[in-house]
């Protein structure tokens, strides 16, 4: 494209970045629709502008400085433990989650317990969705001492650099990133044009700077978050806020550079305001006066460096067609597929005429393989009309040929069960108390005689 005097407009493909100097309804390069996005081009240079910054020079790693403080702890351990031990400096977290979650909220609370606990520079509260007043009331609510507190109700992303280098805050949170946009990225908010060029520009800011930047994100019907994937790539951290059907919080991580991703932080919804779950290892199980039903299996799951006691339950009926099916929101239907199989084969119990309904007590999702051998318990105690024992718990990886396989961290799954009152534990592996099983024979056997 021939170069042009001034600042003008051309348009860029969202897609493949091929620019034109008109708007097309189809690119002629990729081939999308609908992709191009107007740009401003500064200058006689021929492409989108791009703000000047100082010229990079390779340098040895071995000279490269370390931080020795380089974590700020926010005060809400949940939080903390999930992004791995705090809040690392000059990192972009992405908090993702379904409206009214608690997001704004979380991050909220945060604010204030960081301002609080340093007492050093500024924090600034970006919001794009709601008043000044709203806020205010929000945080009247909780109880929050805003003192420390900048508040910026904008969806410029100029203004927010001007109240960025003005202020130079320690903690920066934009809520929601989806609202901001640049002219310089075109006239609309929330094109994949202008995510990726204004989460870009605040990544950078904050790379520079000893802060730490949330960026709240909207997510899709299916739960993932909204935008280009190369969203989640720029920043450091994603972490998605969950619930269940009542007022429990889920907040995992998705993406971490700078910790593990199998931590769980478990928060209640109240009155005032997100709070820990001081004891959640028993809270998925269900605490019954009568009999424990046929269907129901306890196991202890190992997430992060927790161990929870979760309850699986298990139906089967008579399928109302020919073709079967599982239902399993919270364990992968694949694994309760493919334990059913097992015991199928294993064992002669017919599942392929059954329809297949999987629940766990509380609304948390299962990743832990550990998970397979009570999972093939309640499905026998369903499809046999046989209850477990009560005070049992198990926990073992099933193989193809039906053998149990050992678990991680037995020790820590054998003493959270012991403090809970499970006194009996079945396991593929010796260990105190441990009633041994090798295969699905031997784990029927010992369950049901």
């Amino acid at each position: 494209m021939a170069k042009k005097k001034g600042n003008s407009t051309v348009f860029v493909c969202s897609s493949c970045n091929y620019s034109t100097p008109r708007w097309l309804g189809r690119c002629p390069d990729c081939g999308e629709w609908n992709s191009f996005t107007e740009c401003v081009v500064e200058g006689d240079v021929g492409i989108p502008s791009v703000k000047a910054s100082a010229k990079a020079k390779p340098m040895p790693l071995s000279a490269v400085e370390t931080l020795d403080d380089n974590r700020l702890f926010s005060g809400i351990e949940e939080l903390d433990r999930v992004l791995g031990g705090g809040i690392m400096k000059r990192s972009c977290v992405l908090l993702g989650g379904e409206p009214g979650i608690g997001k704004s909220t979380l991050l909220l609370q945060c604010a204030a317990a960081i301002w609080n606990r340093y007492k050093k520079g500024k924090v600034l509260y970006v919001s794009g969705e709601e008043s000044g007043a709203q806020i205010k009331n929000r945080a009247e609510r909780l109880n929050i001492n805003c003192e420390g507190i900048e508040l910026l109700c904008t969806t410029k992303l100029e203004d927010i650099e001007d109240a960025l280098n003005a202020i130079n805050p320690i903690f920066v949170i934009v809520d929601s990133i989806q609202t901001v946009y640049s002219h310089e990225a075109g006239l609309i908010p929330g094109t994949i044009q202008q995510l990726k060029y204004c989460s870009n520009e605040l990544v950078q800011w904050t790379k520079e700077r000893d802060s730490v930047l949330f960026l709240v994100a909207h997510i899709t019907k299916d739960g993932g978050i909204a935008g280009p994937k190369s969203l989640e790539h720029l920043v450091d951290t994603v972490i998605s806020f969950e619930r269940t059907n009542d007022d429990i919080r889920f907040l995992s991580a998705k993406k971490n550079r700078f910790g593990s991703i199998d931590e769980l932080g478990i928060f209640e919804m109240t009155a005032g305001g997100l709070v820990a779950v001081k004891e959640p290892s028993g809270m998925f199980i269900i605490k019954r006066d009568g009999k424990i039903p046929a269907g129901v299996a306890v196991v202890p799951i190992f997430e992060g460096t927790r161990v929870f006691m979760v309850e699986i339950q298990a139906l089967t009926v008579p399928a109302k067609a020919s073709l079967t099916r599982v239902y399993s929101d919270n364990i992968d239907s694949a694994r309760v597929s493919r334990v059913a199989a097992v015991l199928e084969k294993r064992l002669g119990l017919r599942f392929s005429d059954q329809d297949i309904y999987i629940n766990v007590a509380g609304g948390i999702k299962i990743k832990d393989s550990a998970v397979d051998a009570a999972l093939a318990a309640a499905l026998y105690s369903a499809r046999s009309d046989l209850a477990i024992e009560e005070g049992l718990c198990i926990a073992g990886e099933i193989s193809l040929a039906g053998e149990i396989r050992p678990v991680q961290h037995l020790k820590q799954r054998i003493k959270t069960a012991s403090e809970l009152g499970f006194g009996k534990i079945v396991a593929p592996e010796r260990e105190g108390s441990v009633k041994v099983v090798q295969n699905v024979k031997d784990l029927v056997k010992t369950l049901f005689g």
